[in-house]
């Protein structure tokens, strides 16, 4: 019956749509694996048992009386608890938030019930999202189903290891610096972090506004990019909450056209190393898209490295300064990871009001000369991360002789960050201890589409998900 939770989500509501398949046989088979599975992954905060059951059986009806079904119906999804459930836990994994529960649904929920999907329930983060990895006071470390000695990622590693364990067919993350795209990558998953406002980020907590809603959004999780497809449409769309919002209508690129646009492809960054089986997966990517027709030409943008400066001036220092009235006076009731970020916030000088104009004015100036560079590659390929998995506690790297520390290891996300690109992670590679390995494909901004096309060529020629060894 477990096997039944390893299908594609865009399988299983085929499935359900043609009478092959129950969704409340379906439901119990994710609750099986989750009973089984989540004490050795710490993957969830709340799982909703008896609420998952009701919307089976209400899923169930449906198909029998010939009801029109959504494309996710009966599908068994989860939720990030940072992004708000009604009647389910929404503490963003903090203390200081400990037992709170959201009063009703985000809209990119309430989008996933109009469209049939079952919510299982919510999964674990980084304190208040400010790790790469996943762990905290409330709930403790979530562990990766790929090695248990090792994180998932953060700050939506719940969700990455959920859905790759198959305790969940797909969800939602969010991303203010790779938190959707490294738990993607280390886990073995799909993701995509969209342009801000495309997918509305109402209801997430921190608010994305201000300089969050400058670089933060909320985005899916699946283990295909079929799956991404039909999630992104599904929560697609402009909300009033979302001050980043534009009424941008879905546009699927023809085949025809597709093979016309240019890819630029780079390795690394000249300054972060990467390991050598992450330059295997870029290129390996690379010559996937040229054997399907594509032009792909070696580009790197001019402008990455400021890029990655202006973006610890949103992320770390006003990043800092917003969380700064929560935290303060409750140091004993943080987790470490926070208190280490907390740590090199403090270390830097706080924002003026001239400084962080003078940072959203360079923001954009270099948003701009990229975007110009653009014109010419509409699509890039890169690493996602310097590293696989790492092992819990681990803090720094040797890449090539070179040390890499924790802060520099995920530079490659966070531009995309700041210039405010759609950007997603396919599974290409495996490190040498068999980890999995991710590649970015990145567009310009609204492009979600071009991205996710071009996705879904790398997952098909590239083999794709495979089942971590947990079971």
């Amino acid at each position: 019956m477990s096997e039944l939770a390893m299908l594609s989500a865009v399988s299983m509501a085929e499935q359900i749509r043609q009478k092959k398949l129950s969704p409340v046989e379906l439901v119990e088979a994710h609750l099986q694996r989750i009973e089984r599975l989540n004490p050795e992954l710490k993957v969830f905060v709340q799982v909703d048992t008896e609420g998952a059951r009701r919307q089976a059986h209400a899923a169930e009806i449906a198909v029998s009386r010939k009801q029109n079904l959504g494309p996710l119906h009966g599908v068994p999804v989860t939720i990030k608890s940072s992004i708000e459930v009604a009647g389910l836990r929404c503490e963003a994994g903090t203390k200081l938030r400990a037992g709170y529960v959201a009063q009703q649904d985000a809209p990119l929920v309430s989008r996933l019930r109009h469209a049939g999907a079952i919510i299982l329930g919510t999964t674990n983060c980084a304190e208040l999202l400010m790790a790469w990895e996943t762990d905290n006071l409330l709930y403790g470390r979530t562990n990766n189903p790929w090695d248990l000695s090792r994180t998932p990622g953060g700050s939506s590693g719940g969700e990455a290891a959920a859905i790759a364990s198959g305790c969940s067919a797909g969800g939602v993350g969010s991303d203010g610096g790779g938190s959707i795209r490294v738990p993607a990558h280390f886990s073995g998953i799909c993701g995509l972090k969209p342009t801000p406002g495309r997918v509305p980020a109402t209801g997430h907590f921190p608010k994305s506004v201000g300089p969050s809603g400058l670089i933060g959004v909320v985005g899916p999780m699946a283990r295909t990019v079929s799956d991404l497809k039909v999630l992104f449409e599904t929560m697609q769309g402009a909300d009033e909450g979302d001050p980043s919002a534009a009424p941008v209508p879905v546009r699927w690129p023809g085949k025809n056209g597709l093979k016309r646009v240019r890819i630029g492809y780079f390795e690394d960054d000249d300054r972060t190393p990467v390991t050598p089986e992450t330059r295997a997966a870029v290129r390996a990517a690379a010559n996937a898209l040229r054997c399907a027709g594509f032009q792909v030409e070696c580009f790197r943008p001019e402008g990455l490295e400021l890029a990655r400066q202006l973006w610890w001036k949103f992320f770390g220092i006003a990043g800092g300064m917003l969380l700064g009235p929560l935290i303060g006076g409750h140091e004993s009731d943080l987790s470490p990871t926070l208190k280490e970020f907390a740590g090199w916030v403090a270390a830097e000088r706080p924002h003026t009001g001239a400084s962080l104009l003078d940072a959203w004015i360079q923001r954009d100036e270099v948003r701009g000369r990229v975007l110009a560079q653009m014109r010419e590659y509409p699509v890039l390929l890169c690493p996602v991360a310097s590293i696989p998995a790492f092992k819990h506690g681990e803090r720094s790297w040797k890449i090539d002789g070179q040390t890499v520390q924790y802060l520099d290891a995920w530079s490659y996300t966070e531009w995309f960050n700041l210039l405010g690109m759609p950007a997603a992670v396919v599974p290409v590679g495996r490190s040498s201890e068999g980890l999995p390995i991710g590649v970015q494909i990145i567009t310009r901004p609204w492009e979600e589409e071009l991205a996710l096309a071009v996705a879904a060529i790398i997952d098909e020629e590239c083999g794709g998900w495979q089942r971590p060894p947990i079971n």
